[in-house]
């Protein structure tokens, strides 16, 4: 029982002699959003397996939404598939 007591004595000591140390945070930036200029719509299509996997794994590594993403990728096939014009008399539609 003596033992027991000369141990916690030793704690009690030993925590009023080392200062704790203060745990440091590391402060990330949040990426800001998009703002949207139009309301959002529901697209839903089928797409290989092996592709979607491949999609999340992507939007993984690069910290980017499934949605993020879709919305570049489709950005980027209209922008060399499609002439301005066209692009802008179908939206207008």
């Amino acid at each position: 029982m003596e033992n027991y007591k000369n141990k916690l004595g030793n704690l009690a000591d030993k925590l009023k002699q080392e200062r704790p140390a203060t745990p440091i945070q590391a402060v990330i930036p949040v990426k800001a959003a998009p703002v949207p200029n139009e309301p959002d719509v529901q697209f839903n299509n089928r797409i290989p397996k092996g592709l979607l996997k491949r999609l999340k794994i992507f939007g993984l590594e690069h910290d980017e939404s499934l949605k993020d993403i879709n919305i570049q990728a489709l950005e980027l096939y209209l922008s060399h598939k499609a002439k301005p014009e066209e692009i802008s008399k179908k939206a207008n539609e």
